[in-house]
């Protein structure tokens, strides 16, 4: 007999006794998304909600959102208590109706449940204080400067396009144009370009009025061709050295780009950024390729790699910290269909970079309706579950230091929220 959804959970839980339960529930969270009852969904409206800043990281498209969760679910829940005494976990909103993880109101009480199970108790994010300034152009200062991980975080996606869907060579998994057409099709003011005055407009209401957020984001999609007559070192860079000289070093400054070589690096970390993140998406040189056609042809793999390496003597190895899409490698459309033939060709990756001093993270991957790969099913949590064990493994074995500009690490402290590797270190 098939095992309900929970049974099957928590027999994994149990199987990896060494991992935090919580990481488990997470893991399995972000995989399958939430939903949220009609009342859950009202209570959220005096909360932080999704500000969608940058993939849709969402199971269904906005047309279909029958409670309209893109205007009222919060960005991030905080799962603690229950019976199990969970510690307090954060984790990315992923809507999906028809997940089996559900944030229900009973009693007065926001409570989590997987299926008919009560598991813990909930808490969404407070809106910040800053969120209520009115930005001089009228925008929210949520669209301009947005903040995830609890706070801790202001996300700015500075060009909210991509290039490389203008020949159809995308990353498969990502959704980056087509979030930002559906979002405009429902309403959302979203520009392509942020400006640079009004990012720095929108910080100054937040150091004025904000003491939780310690690291900010510059990033967007690649940059092939002139984008307003620069280049993606020069467009992104100047971002950051605004930042920098009108701020100084109250926020780390972190840059999510594409692999640069070693004097564009110069260029950036001159301009104020301090952490370098040229994500190389998933290690498998098969799979390369195919899951990103255009950093394939303008970069290619080996080279991707190459410049990675030549990063750390840039900014130092222990400030280079590439992400990978978690899963994407099990995709069914040409993916791994075993589990441990997958995490085998991962856990390379993590040893190529971690004996060089490079600390690589991971997002778990969302099969994105609007993405190139298509709707389907994640990979099973037992993936999630082995590759925690060998992404600690293998951080152990080459005595990394914690990341920086992550916020703190360990179960019950960690803010990062779409993934637990910070919750397993």
């Amino acid at each position: 007999m098939k095992l309900k959804h929970f049974e099957s959970v928590s027999k994994l839980a149990d199987q990896f006794s060494d991992l935090p339960i919580e990481a488990v529930f997470k893991q399995d969270i972000l995989r399958e998304g939430l939903s949220f009852s009609p009342d859950s969904l009202r209570i959220a409206s005096g909360y932080k909600p999704k500000d969608y800043f940058i993939f849709s990281f969402d199971l269904i498209p906005i047309a279909e959102m029958q409670q309209e969760e893109h205007l009222r679910a919060p960005e991030e829940i905080q799962f603690r208590g229950g019976s199990r005494d969970l510690l307090p976990t954060i984790v990315s909103v992923r809507v999906n109706p028809n997940s089996p993880w559900q944030v229900r109101l009973q009693e007065g009480q926001l409570r989590l449940y997987c299926e008919e199970e009560e598991i813990s108790e909930v808490l969404y994010h407070p809106v910040p204080a800053y969120y209520k300034r009115q930005m001089s152009n009228g925008k929210a200062l949520g669209e301009v400067a947005p903040v995830i991980e609890w706070g801790y975080l202001i996300y700015l996606t500075v060009y909210r396009m991509c290039q490389y869907f203008n020949r159809e060579e995308q990353c498969q998994f990502c959704d980056l144009n087509r979030n930002y057409e559906q979002q405009r099709k429902a309403g959302r003011p979203y520009t392509a370009v942020k400006s640079e005055a009004e990012i720095l407009e929108a910080l100054l209401y937040i150091k004025e009025e904000d003491t939780v957020a310690k690291a900010l984001t510059i990033t967007g999609g690649s940059i092939i061709e002139n984008l307003r007559g620069e280049g993606e070192v020069s467009f992104y860079a100047r971002y950051a050295k605004a930042i920098q000289e009108q701020f100084s070093d109250r926020w780390i400054i972190k840059a999510v780009v594409q692999a640069f070589t070693r004097d564009d690096c110069k260029l950036l970390k001159d301009s104020g950024v301090r952490i370098y993140h040229p994500n190389y998406e998933v290690w498998d040189p098969k799979l390369f390729p195919l899951i990103c056609p255009g950093k394939t042809r303008v970069i290619g793999r080996d080279e991707w790699i190459a410049r990675i390496v030549d990063s750390a003597e840039v900014f130092g190895p222990e400030c280079v910290i590439p992400n990978f899409v978690a899963g994407v490698e099990m995709n069914q459309n040409y993916g791994y269909s075993d589990v441990e033939e997958a995490i085998s060709s991962t856990k390379a990756g993590l040893e190529f970079f971690m004996s060089k001093g490079i600390m690589p993270r991971f997002t778990s991957w969302c099969p994105e309706p609007h993405a190139k790969l298509g709707p389907q099913p994640a990979p099973p949590l037992l993936y999630f579950c082995r590759l925690l064990q060998e992404f600690r493994d293998t951080f152990r074995k080459y005595q990394l230091p914690e990341p920086i500009g992550y916020g703190p690490v360990g179960a019950g402290k960690a803010v990062f929220s779409v993934s637990a590797f910070m919750d397993v270190l």
